[in-house]
């Protein structure tokens, strides 16, 4: 190859993205450098994230900036090195963002097993999504055997990852999602106890039949209406892990209108960012890996096939059109 495609933010949206945000380039593979590595990149993760990072507003990272390669965490092989701790055919896990080939001087990249463990799944279950499930269920919300446990996006990266580790710890398990295909899979493939399609229009009486004992803990996703009426549902001294607030990443307002159960149940909420928590990451990959390459952790994928289709990806992900993890093929 003596070129490579790398897709960079050209615009800042107002409101939902578009594809016109973002540009296409067409660039010559570069020269490494002594102690550099050239990464060809196999996968790329797509994650709701990148829509707050679009904006040039005050959050818990720098913006993206324009013209630049989109962030975006990807696994691919080393191609080329003149840095001793890599040799070609390494396969490492990477913030390159959303390109086909990448240079590193090798500091941030972490060689993968992929010997009982699919290389995608370092991208979600063994990865980020992962390890966020991990830490707000085991760090925030430490559900106890018996207590019920409610989760939203339950078929996403994150809480599909969340549900089936709260179910191990013997909580019941009430999943939120879109679309009864979804719910489907959360309750018949992942285990969940129940599934509330907050499509349908009879969720909220759904989320009161599945929650009888009320909800001990809630894994946050979404925000909104939904967010709203489980809040009603939870009892004294429950603890709330705010993942996301997806309802709102295109500009909405997501108010909370039940703040008042906070004061009269005695409410924890915390919002958290799992790379401000590296020092548990070997913990949670360890144990992760060992469940899914065990078979028992479950995953789910959503695969665009080339670049060129990750902005249409991305689009869908923060529309719910995913199923799982979304990732880009790039190879």
């Amino acid at each position: 190859m003596n070129t490579y495609q790398r897709i960079v933010l050209a615009s800042r949206p107002q409101g939902e993205i578009s594809p016109d945000n973002f540009r296409l380039e067409t660039l010559p593979v570069p020269e490494i450098q002594d102690g550099e590595v050239l990464i060809r990149n196999h996968y790329l993760s797509l994650d709701p994230y990148m829509r707050g990072r679009m904006q040039d507003s005050k959050s818990y990272a720098e913006p993206q900036p324009l013209n630049a390669t989109m962030i975006g965490g990807t696994v691919g092989e080393i191609v080329a090195t003149k840095n001793p701790r890599f040799a070609v055919g390494d396969q490492v896990i990477s913030m390159s963002g959303w390109t086909e080939m990448a240079v590193s001087d090798g500091s941030l990249l972490r060689k993968l097993d992929t010997t009982h463990i699919p290389l995608s799944a370092y991208l979600g279950a063994v990865g980020m999504p992962g390890l966020t499930a991990w830490y707000g269920l085991s760090q925030i919300m430490q559900p106890k055997a018996g207590e019920t446990v409610v989760v939203s996006a339950a078929s996403g990266a994150v809480g599909s990852v969340v549900g089936q580790l709260a179910r191990q710890r013997g909580c019941r398990v009430v999943g939120i999602a879109g679309g009864q295909e979804k719910c489907a899979y959360v309750v018949n493939e992942l285990g969940f106890d129940a599934c509330i399609d907050y499509k349908a229009d009879d969720w909220q009486a759904a989320l009161t039949a599945a929650t009888p004992d009320g909800v001990d803990a809630l894994f946050e996703n979404v925000g909104g209406a939904v967010f709203d009426a489980t809040l009603t549902r939870m009892n004294p001294f429950g603890r709330i892990a705010l993942c996301g607030m997806i309802a709102g990443y295109n500009g909405e307002a997501v108010p909370i209108q039940n703040s008042r159960v906070f004061l009269t149940m005695r409410l924890t909420m915390r919002g958290f960012i799992v790379s401000e928590h590296m020092d548990l990451w070997p913990q949670g990959l360890q144990e992760l890996g060992a469940q899914v390459a065990s078979g028992q952790l479950k995953f789910r994928e959503s695969v665009a096939q080339g670049l060129a289709q990750a902005p249409e990806a991305l689009i869908g992900l923060l529309k719910g059109r995913n199923f799982g993890k979304q990732l880009v093929r790039l190879i």
